[in-house]
């Protein structure tokens, strides 16, 4: 249940609610008609005022009952004022679907694109498909009104891991900025922050934050208290919320149901009004999760009345009720002077407006900006196209050693296509889905290919508690191909249900080994799912020649795939570092410490990709001149200056050394020499997916800020440039980079004046240079001293 924002970011990173209000009239309803002498003189009706003073102007023309019906997610109609009613609650996760009740497909649009689920567009890593993405789905819900997560994936067994763009928060962030751009009507890297911009439809970043449990193990979302160091939240959990404000300009953000350290995300005023409003600069509205305001008196026990909750929510920062909890309690909650009226009055400034940018308050819709987006536009041949890029370049191949794939195409082939999920299209949509304007099985898909096509189901469902194995092997041992198509549904993975384990469910793996081993040639298993399976047995099995993960629809896995062991790990311990003292094992690529089935990125291609740095404008960054020694800085004290002047660019060089032409990602990763302090093993620095044809090279170029990509979050929560030699890894090829913090002058014997750079190491131990020359102790120990303790002096 949620409204459901943007991205988990997710990211989130993620995703998205849009905004809307009527399907199935000629004539969406709206405020401040010309024609209405009664309404179309207020100042909120002026266009030439600022969004702001209209917004202020309409709430003070409201009545306490008034402004108090406007604070939930179904506000009525205030005919005094011309001001019709609002619907806040609607999906568009992948596609604009009728999964809240601001979407009904019973009007003359009886459905919507459906796009890939996240997780598998995310497999992409391609911005302006994000981006292209989005603008449709805006497009589509304009023209049904006129018409989701940026949580990151941070445990394999979430329900809702699905909805993620994965676990990696620059991805989250990224996928975050395109997909909220796109549906607000946001050119991809156009200009930011305009509060009066008009919007196509209006974006909302959730679940804030540090959320990723649904129900495991008998702790639900109500309930659960992440509890969250500080150094996890800067540069794991908060990042995508960050980007998805302040580069995607989202307009709205959801607060969880969860706690995160003893306090409800709607409640912390730290996390709504000082971090998203104060520091990022968020303009838009604040919404709780649905009925989140209800379960911090009835599930937390956080507060001792349900007029707390409302005031606690309030004076946070919240502004908007999924629910009606606060139609039945504000009132009191001012009775009793629990609440000022003016923290009423501030919500509905924000929630109005949004409206207004809108265009709700501007007249006829049909004469501006958005308001002749029409049926004509939903379904179309242009959206369903970009619908089948999506799924075909998400796809991600994870085995395919003998080159299996791609299937040969003949008129003689004879194929089986065995499994529960093969002719299920439902599988297909996953989760927080609407009606698809058409949908075609993977097994009408194979039937389209090889006409002399034979399908089993093997199982019962995808659960696969019962399956009919000697019928499936018997097909197999007859057939020249056998695909099994195998994975998850939303019996296994959803909203409300996690994991508890990691395996394929039932006998699925049984039905996969009998059949493989049955078969005239090594099968080719598809898998459909949202989070990782634990397929090792697969990987190493040599009658098993291919594998494709499909999410719910190559690309690159955007989750690391852990061993069916990981689940020993509790989901309730959101610790991303890993402990060695204690045996954990940590969370994501960038800080796991133990075997994986398949790393995150990983994917492999029909053709074979090179690539080489071709060129580094700095491979040394001095970014200090102070003589103060230390062995970090913080990034705040460096100063926006500095990190701009010493930002550079990394080109690196790709070539398709393959026999077919191919679209290819390209990943930059930052790693340190000597990891310390509860650095990542490994972090993702940028990403470019590029087209090669078969033979061709091209470059690539990644622009880098040390202070945004070389640095990392210290136990405060501070992020901090440290000195020392990073490298910078692209494949299996590394350039090493040094960072420098402290420089200063000394005069030696000939009374030459020399820069001498400073390094303070994690180990004790400092080591000095010059430009061109470096020194040590046993070469030269009467002129300088380059390696000595810190506590002595050259």
């Amino acid at each position: 249940m949620g409204l459901h924002c943007l991205i988990s970011l997710t990211t989130t990173i993620l995703f998205l609610s849009l905004l809307l209000v009527h399907t199935d009239s000629a004539q969406p309803p709206f405020s401040c008609d010309s024609s209405n002498p009664s309404t179309g003189s207020y100042p909120f009706c002026k266009t030439s005022l600022p969004i702001s003073k209209r917004a202020q102007d309409l709430v003070s023309r409201l009545t306490l009952d008034e402004k108090i019906s406007q604070l939930v997610n179904t506000a009525p109609p205030i005919p005094r004022l011309g001001i019709p009613g609002f619907e806040w609650w609607s999906e568009a996760l992948h596609g604009v679907a009728n999964a809240g009740p601001g979407i009904h497909f019973n009007g003359p649009i009886k459905a919507a694109t459906s796009f890939p689920q996240v997780i598998l567009t995310a497999a992409s890593f391609d911005t302006s498909l994000w981006h292209r993405i989005g603008q449709a789905i805006g497009t589509e819900a304009r023209a049904v009104y006129n018409a989701g997560q940026t949580n990151g994936l941070t445990d394999p067994r979430w329900g809702r891991g699905q909805e993620t763009p994965g676990e990696d928060p620059l991805v989250t962030g990224k996928y975050a900025v395109a997909y909220v751009r796109g549906v607000q009507g946001d050119s991809k890297n156009g200009e930011q922050g305009n509060p009066d911009q008009h919007l196509q439809a209006s974006a909302c970043c959730k679940h804030f934050t540090a959320y990723d449990l649904d129900d495991w193990n008998g702790v639900d979302r109500f309930h659960f208290d992440a509890r969250v160091s500080l150094q996890d939240l800067a540069d794991t959990y908060q990042p995508p919320f960050k980007s998805c404000v302040e580069q995607g300009r989202a307009s709205g953000i959801m607060c969880a149901y969860n706690r995160v350290n003893g306090v409800p995300a709607c409640a912390d005023f730290n996390l709504l009004s000082l971090t998203a409003r104060g520091k990022w600069g968020f303009n838009g509205y604040i919404v709780s999760d649905c009925d989140a305001v209800k379960i911090m008196f009835d599930s937390h026990g956080y507060t001792k009345t349900p007029e707390d909750a409302v005031a606690d929510v309030l004076k946070a920062g919240m502004d908007l009720n999924c629910g009606s909890y606060l139609k039945e309690h504000t009132k009191q909650a001012v009775e009793q002077k629990k609440l000022p009226e003016s923290e009423i009055d501030r919500a509905l400034r924000n929630i109005f407006s949004i409206r207004l940018r809108l265009g709700l308050f501007d007249g006829n819709p049909a004469k501006l900006p958005y308001g002749n987006i029409g049926p004509d536009q939903v379904c179309s041949k242009k959206h369903q196209d970009l619908a089948l890029e999506a799924a075909q370049n998400g796809i991600v191949l994870l085995k395919n050693p003998d080159r299996l794939l791609p299937l040969p195409k003949s008129k003689t082939l004879s194929l089986a296509v065995i499994g529960p999920n093969a002719n299920a299209p439902r599988t297909l949509l996953g989760n927080y889905a609407g009606v698809p304007c058409k949908s075609i099985s993977p097994l009408q898909a194979l039937q389209s290919y090889v006409k002399n096509t034979i399908y089993h189901p093997g199982c019962d469902n995808v659960e696969c508690a019962s399956a009919t194995i000697d019928e499936a092997v018997k097909i197999a041992k007859e057939v020249d191909y056998v695909v099994l198509i195998m994975g998850l549904d939303q019996t296994q993975e959803r909203e409300s249900h996690d994991r508890v384990h990691l395996e394929l469910p039932g006998k699925q793996q049984e039905l996969l080994t009998n059949v493989a081993s049955a078969a005239k040639k090594p099968v080719v298993l598809v898998l459909l799912s949202g989070g990782p399976i634990d397929i090792s047995s697969a990987k190493d099995d040599r009658t098993i020649g291919s594998i494709l993960w499909a999410g719910y629809p190559g690309g690159r896995l955007p989750v690391t795939w852990y061993p069916q062991d990981y689940v020993k790990v509790p989901m309730t311990d959101m610790r991303m570092r890993s402990d060695p003292s204690s045996g954990y094992p940590g969370r994501s690529y960038r800080f796991y410490q133990g075997k994986t089935v398949f790393e995150f990125g990983y994917g492999l291609s029909y053709s074979k990709y090179a690539y080489e740095v071709s060129s580094i404008t700095k491979s040394v960054l001095h970014l200090n001149q102070s003589s103060t020694v230390a062995d970090y800085k913080l990034v705040s004290e460096l100063g926006q200056d500095l990190c701009d002047k010493k930002k550079f660019s990394v080109k690196v060089g790709v070539k398709n050394q393959g026999e077919m032409a191919g679209k290819h990602t390209v990943f930059l990763f930052l790693r340190k020499a000597k990891p310390s302090n509860g650095s990542p093993i490994k972090q993702l620095l940028g990403f470019h997916r590029i087209f090669l044809k078969a033979g061709e090279r091209a470059e690539v170029e990644f622009e880098l800020s040390p202070c945004d990509h070389l640095s990392r979050a210290n136990e405060a929560g501070l992020m901090v440039m440290e000195p020392g030699l990073h490298f910078l890894v692209v494949g299996d090829e590394e350039y090493p980079l040094t960072t420098i913090l402290r420089c200063i002058k000394m005069i030696v014997f000939s009374a030459h004046t020399h820069e001498f750079c400073d390094q303070l190491h994690s180990d004790g131990t400092r080591e000095v240079s010059v430009p061109a020359m470096t020194w040590n102790a046993r070469d030269d120990p009467g002129f300088v001293v380059a390696t000595f303790h810190r506590n002595r002096r050259a």
